[in-house]
């Protein structure tokens, strides 16, 4: 490191987070390329997938966030072109080729059972040769969709027993995704996976990689979430891949032993917290941005109230009568700082970008959000191809 980190104050370990994730740098000055989306999913580790249309899919908006206006289809080339692949690496995610072979480990877990996950492998228990019988059709006859091979006799909702309400194809589908016999190739109009075998998803350099014992990748992920995270607890850690934190606590030792991480102590923060060998405070921050819900800088609730004093949960499962402030409520971060919270949606058969509320945080004047925040909007509304920002309620 350019100097020892020993310990930080909270605007220092918040600008370590926030150029670790990305907002180190301008956004670029025409349209982000193709490049800089690959670049900026390989820098982050990971991209959070979730289904919620309301604005646009929440994968798609750390990449606005950082990069400003670029191409809709990015996230499917970047697939397309053996740049990213899908699996779980927080939740459902987009992670970088390059890391597959990290995940191997969980994927024999899974296969062997040793790691038994939801209803997966009780379903494999129960249905071995239909589950066999489902990856020789994907090997044979090339990718599929859970639908096209649907066993449903019953309108959806009839059955309550599988979970989801999947059917039988669908659940086996799942188990082998899982498991890592099939992957997805990428998302159909109706956002469903589409499933294919390893060898025709994977680039042959990532197929012929050696595997890493499942001791060293979960040290590798933990150093990738380090440098990924900026600054992080043990917990923080651990959650970035979806680690147990009693499972890498001898594994941070280690790193620690072999210099590769180090301790620091952050003002205010009762945990320890551990940086990269490499951290360095950043020259400068280009940190205003609308933030999706599932972006892997808010992600951790405890981490956003340690590091931003920003109490923030999701209320989309909420009741409307008790929500506090909306349905799609996207955080907005002005130079650094939580400053407010903005209830979105994109009402796509009038062209409008409705803002159904904007609540400031406290202590902050709505005056002084309002430029920074309505150019983030009117970008956003540019990038979805809407022509107009709108209050809904005017």
């Amino acid at each position: 490191m350019a100097q020892r980190l020993d310990s930080l104050s909270i605007a220092d370990a918040r600008a370590l987070a926030l150029a670790a994730q990305g907002f180190d740098t301008p956004r670029p000055a025409n349209k982000a390329t193709q490049r800089h989306v690959n670049s900026l999913i390989s820098r982050l580790g990971v991209i959070q997938i979730d289904s919620v249309n309301v604005l646009v899919r929440s994968q798609e908006l750390p990449l606005f966030s950082r990069l400003g206006n670029h191409d809709r289809n990015a996230i499917p080339k970047a697939t397309e072109s053996q740049k990213i692949f899908e699996y779980w690496g927080h939740e459902a995610a987009h992670l970088p080729v390059e890391i597959h072979p990290l995940f191997r480990w969980k994927m024999e877990a899974a296969r062997l059972g040793k790691a038994r996950h939801w209803g997966l492998t009780s379903f494999y228990d129960d249905n071995k040769a239909f589950v066999k019988r489902m990856l020789k059709h994907v090997e044979i006859n090339g990718p599929t969709t859970a639908r096209e091979l649907s066993t449903r006799t019953e309108k959806r909702g009839a059955d309550k027993k599988t979970w989801w309400d999947w059917d039988e194809s669908k659940t086996a589908l799942e188990y082998l995704f899982l498991t890592g016999q099939l992957m997805s190739r990428g998302r159909g109009t109706d956002f469903a996976r589409i499933y294919d075998t390893p060898d025709r998803v994977l680039p042959m350099n990532i197929l012929i990689a050696s595997t890493p014992n499942e001791h060293d990748a979960r040290k590798q992920l933990l150093v990738r979430s380090a440098i990924a995270q900026g600054v992080a607890t043990a917990t923080d850690l651990a959650d970035y891949y979806r680690q147990k934190p009693a499972a890498v606590k001898p594994l941070i030792t280690e790193l620690l032993e072999e210099g590769e991480l180090r301790e620091v102590a952050i003002d205010g923060w009762a945990e320890k917290a551990f940086v990269h060998r490499s951290a360095k405070l950043p020259k400068q921050l280009h940190a205003t941005a609308l933030l999706s819900p599932f972006d892997s800088l808010v992600w951790c609730r405890p981490r956003n109230e340690r590091l931003f004093d920003f109490h923030y949960r999701i209320e989309i499962y909420t009741p409307k009568e008790k929500r506090k402030f909306g349905y799609y409520v996207l955080p907005f971060m002005m130079n650094g700082q939580m400053v407010g919270r903005v209830d979105l949606k994109a009402d796509r058969a009038n062209s409008k970008l409705l803002v159904h509320s904007v609540h400031t945080e406290k202590g902050v004047k709505r005056s002084t959000i309002n430029d920074a925040l309505n150019n983030e909007l009117r970008a956003m509304a540019l990038w979805l191809g809407l022509d107009k920002v709108a209050n809904s309620r005017g």
